[in-house]
């Protein structure tokens, strides 16, 4: 309650607005994945509220965004759609993960991304990047507190650096791979749950990441990137690699 006042506190138009950019950010992620194709229903307002965790007001916000970049229409009485003008006319795909040997594969070819588009990141960041590798950040420091590795944080960490460099060849590469990367991130976080516990380590390079992007350390962010995926790569795979000649 206010002093004097006797009246509730009003949320702050701060966090609102954050709430607002999350939903929105998820559920164009959702739409581009395909998980609503062209022509289809959202759920409704209360549904999605419920599935995200936050109220009405802000899914409507996000909902009307969506509308005003043409990615959703709405039909009286019916609900919201899917604009097909708003989805990419083709993706970008890879075959799916079959062995171990697809898992080095895919570290081989991050490596040949990732570290250039944090490169380019530190170059180009704006507050909005900055602030959206934080959110990721904060959410694997939350589990690595708690001793556990969430797949979905560090995806998005890696998917919002690329984000930051500006450039949508890599977001669109990151983007296709990201069930490929998920298999990766996954095995590799079992691995850090071990009797050495090299949670806070794998943390601890996420963040050196993201303060050489925030300071604007180009050559370090790059550099720092590559050591994070070699590092991930050799602990998965007790440092021996396949020998993938023809």
């Amino acid at each position: 309650m206010n002093a004097g006042t006797g009246r509730a506190a009003k949320p702050e138009r701060g966090k609102a607005v954050k709430l607002v950019d999350r939903v929105f950010d998820q559920l164009l992620e959702r739409i581009r994945a395909g998980n609503y194709p062209a022509d289809s229903r959202l759920p409704g307002e209360h549904e999605l509220a419920s599935m995200l965790g936050v109220s009405r007001p802000i899914v409507r916000d996000a909902l009307a965004r969506l509308r005003d970049q043409g990615m959703v229409y709405a039909r009286q009485g019916a609900g919201t759609f899917v604009s097909a003008h708003g989805l990419p006319a083709a993706h970008l795909a890879y075959s799916p993960v079959k062995t171990i040997a697809d898992i080095q594969r895919c570290y081989e070819f991050r490596l040949t991304i990732e570290p250039a588009a944090a490169y380019f990141a530190a170059k180009r960041r704006d507050s909005g990047a900055l602030e959206k590798i934080a959110t990721a950040l904060a959410d694997l420091r939350e589990a690595t507190n708690h001793q556990l590795h969430r797949t979905d944080a560090d995806f998005l960490f890696h998917r919002a650096v690329t984000e930051a460099a500006n450039n949508h060849y890599y977001t669109a590469s990151m983007d296709a791979l990201k069930p490929h990367i998920a298999v990766g991130m996954h095995l590799h976080g079992l691995s850090l749950l071990g009797p050495r516990q090299g949670l806070q380590k794998v943390f601890q390079e996420h963040d050196e990441i993201y303060k050489a992007i925030a300071e604007g350390r180009a050559d370090d962010a790059r550099e720092l990137m590559r050591a994070h995926l070699e590092g991930s790569r050799d602990r998965l795979f007790e440092g021996r690699v396949l020998d993938l000649s023809f």
